[in-house]
């Protein structure tokens, strides 16, 4: 066999085919425009069921929108840390962190750290503190605004001095408790992050009543903005199926991009990393890079109308 014939061959290999894909994307993202919006965006990362990529999706698209421009902070509200670890962002016991802000009035600006990962990109991290927050903040007034009341001061004063936050992603827990509330009424966008598997739309009906219940009696400004799909894996039929199920009934929302199953995915925060910086031509990298190009596109498009 000739060499011009083994490179025929190898050509339609499902590797071969696989790589030429990964390439072409990388070529398209390269030429892709990541507008900025004109107003900070502040999105809301949820989803009542667990285990289906909310942290790393949090993570994973504020570094992506970092890395093309924008400055972005990461709000991690969640008591286990994750994502606070995943931006290689000190979380130890006894820092300062969001608790302080919700319980104890502390500013934003006085505990935000930026993450190693990118110039561009912060954190406001969360410690086990904020496990007991969901007790304390029971007799506090206005305690579902406590949250919004220090990001909205908090974004005003960085536009003032010239350093705007372009993007605010929470990461909240899996609950709906006060601080998930919290997060929804500091929220403009929510963006749901789907699996697809089995029992990918369970409790999703749920957590949209919640929504809306929210919206209603507190954020009339709330609306679910964005559906992710991910740990997705082209080679099954139900993920497919999924897919298809998803974009039936959420066909404004859901985004192109979809992100794989992926192991780079899942060892980047043992290295106090997102996939983004860890293994930036990834598959798992071009997807969450191309999911962040759609946020982006559809935030000006929508500044248009």
């Amino acid at each position: 066999m000739t060499t011009s014939d083994s490179t025929a061959f190898d050509a339609t290999t499902p590797l071969a085919r696989e790589l030429a894909d990964l390439s072409q994307r990388r070529r398209r993202l390269a030429t892709r425009e990541f507008p900025l919006p004109h107003s900070s965006r502040v999105l809301t990362v949820a989803n009542q069921k667990g285990g289906v990529g909310k942290t790393t999706t949090t993570v994973n698209l504020a570094a992506a929108l970092a890395r093309e421009g924008a400055r972005v902070l990461v709000i991690d509200l969640d008591p286990q840390g994750n994502a606070s670890t995943a931006l290689g962002v000190d979380h130890r016991g006894e820092l300062p962190s969001v608790y302080d802000v919700l319980i104890r009035d502390e500013d934003i600006a006085d505990v935000v750290q930026a993450s190693p990962e990118n110039e561009r990109l912060f954190c406001l991290p969360a410690t086990i503190h904020l496990a007991g927050a969901e007790i304390e903040l029971v007799p506090m007034v206005a305690r579902e605004q406590r949250l919004r009341g220090a990001l909205d001061r908090f974004l005003a004063a960085k536009e003032r001095e010239g350093e705007p936050f372009h993007y605010v992603f929470i990461d909240c827990p899996p609950s709906l408790g006060l601080l998930t509330i919290n997060a929804f009424v500091a929220a403009r966008e929510v963006l749901i992050p789907i699996q697809c598997e089995y029992y990918a739309l369970e409790g999703l009906s749920q957590l949209l009543n919640n929504i809306s219940l929210i919206e209603r009696h507190l954020n009339p400004a709330l609306a679910v903005s964005t559906i992710l799909l991910t740990m997705y894996d082209g080679r099954t039929r139900l993920a497919f199926q999924v897919a298809e199920d998803v974009r039936e009934h959420f066909p404004e929302q859901t985004l192109q991009a979809v992100i794989p199953r992926s192991v780079r995915i899942s060892e980047a925060p043992s290295y106090g990393q997102t996939v983004i910086s860890f293994d930036p031509s990834s598959p798992g990298s071009i997807s969450y890079l191309e999911a962040a190009a759609e946020i982006a596109e559809r935030g000006a498009s929508q500044r248009g109308h």
